[in-house]
């Protein structure tokens, strides 16, 4: 089973902090060129289904739980799984003194005929992740300076 856990604080309030990074339609944004498309299929209470599709074109279906209140995101991806077994996505929010803490955790299997095996994908993952982080806080940083300064 791959694992992985990475994080960075932003420094912005809590409402946005949440609420700009599980905006499903701005992730062609926030996840840099990692996605060319973000779709949100449907919404029902806080469950979120949505489709992606990445820089090669390829797509796939999950659903996200948001938590606003008890500070975290749960998420599964549906359809195609490959070339996952399985992917759970968790989302947690911690306030610190400097901001929120954005911690993103993967947990997931590949599957036996995926180019790729769970160290290696644990690998990209967390290059991935880091890089992708960094822009989540510059983007959300700006715009909460920017109502500050408004």
């Amino acid at each position: 089973m791959g694992h992985t856990c990475n994080s960075i604080i932003i420094n912005a309030p809590y409402d946005k902090v949440f609420d700009i990074s599980n905006d499903i339609l701005r992730w062609t944004e926030l996840f840099g060129t990692e996605y060319q498309k973000a779709e949100v299929v449907k919404k029902e209470g806080n469950k979120i289904t949505f489709r992606l599709t990445d820089d090669e074109g390829k797509s796939w279906q999950s659903w996200r739980l948001l938590f606003k209140d008890k500070f975290f995101a749960y998420a599964e991806r549906e359809e195609p799984k490959f070339p996952f077994k399985y992917m759970k996505i968790i989302w947690l929010y911690t306030h610190k003194a400097e901001g929120i803490e954005l911690i993103w955790i993967q947990h997931f299997e590949m599957d036996t005929k995926a180019k790729f095996n769970d160290e290696q994908v644990e690998g990209f993952i967390n290059k991935h992740s880091k890089e992708n982080l960094k822009i989540f806080k510059e983007i959300i940083e700006k715009e909460a300076s920017e109502k500050i300064n408004a």
